[in-house]
């Protein structure tokens, strides 16, 4: 079996794919998109992608093609400890470091790091953490550093001088399966953090209390929602879409009433699935 992720090799999403498909094929992608494509398109059965970090927050991308493309579900999440390490070309001379590279939320998730170490040192965006490391190693005449994890410093050959240079010891990673089969993901050596609902709705014509009516289709059945994020529609201001997580076991009346009832409310419901989340290793 194929199985997309956000690449490129040694990237976070690898080391998340590679827990959950152990024994598959896993075909690296440049962007979300991409793999968001390659599942739409029949080129790979599934795809890992991020969804949400601890500090930085949703990865708006993932939530506005899972709008896009209705007919691809979710089948899993999974959360991953992140860490990450500043790395450099052996040949490097470190007091003299040009510039750091790495993915935006990386550069983000370890800001007081840097800003203190290397204050007057530049950074760069990078488009992944992985492809950061790689441009580094690919670069040894020049005095240049990344962000990244073990993974990335051991595959691209870099020397590691500080460890765990994240900001924040809680910091960890959602990642979701994204697949157009609605099977059902079951891996008995991870371990199950709980299980959860996912759908989007968009609200009907604007107009007072609409929000509220929603969220009192759950509240009244006493339906835990552990997430509901507001997405622009990209039509005009104040158009919004909501991507909502229900805790808990699908209980097939009490559920498949509520979605009924929005349907009443002239919300439109695009139901991602009923999965499970688990817990992979950093």
């Amino acid at each position: 079996m194929k199985i997309a992720f956000l690449g490129p090799e040694a990237s976070f999403t690898e080391l998340a794919a590679a827990q959950l498909f152990p024994e598959e094929d896993l075909l690296p992608q440049a962007n979300i998109l991409d793999c968001f494509n390659a599942v739409e398109n029949g080129e790979v059965e599934k795809a890992v992608v991020p969804l949400e970090n601890s500090i930085e927050g949703t990865v708006s991308m993932t939530l506005d093609y899972l709008y896009k493309t209705p007919e691809i579900k979710i089948e899993a999440e999974a959360v991953m400890p992140i860490a990450h390490h500043l790395m450099v070309h052996p040949n490097c001379d470190v007091k003299n470091l040009e510039k750091i590279y790495s993915h935006p939320q990386a550069l983000a998730q370890s800001f007081h790091f840097l800003n203190k170490h290397f204050k007057n040192v530049q950074k760069q965006d990078f488009s992944s953490t992985a492809a950061a490391a790689k441009h580094v190693s690919e670069n040894p005449e020049r005095n240049l550093a990344a962000a990244a994890n073990q993974f990335a410093a051991n595959l691209y050959g870099l020397k590691i001088i500080h460890e765990n240079i994240q900001d924040f010891e809680q910091n960890h990673t959602r990642f979701i399966i994204i697949s157009k089969k609605k099977d059902v993901y079951c891996n008995e050596k991870l371990e199950v953090l709980g299980e959860k609902s996912a759908m989007l709705i968009t609200l009907p014509e604007d107009h007072a209390g609409g929000l509220h009516q929603v969220l009192s289709v759950f509240a009244w059945r006493k339906m835990n929602l552990s997430k509901i994020e507001s997405r622009t529609l990209k039509t005009r201001l104040g158009n919004y879409f909501f991507f909502i997580n229900i805790v808990g076991k699908w209980e097939p009346v009490l559920h498949q009433n509520a979605l009924e009832e929005l349907k009443a409310l002239d919300a439109e419901v695009d139901f991602l699935g009923n999965y499970n989340e688990y817990f992979l290793k950093s």
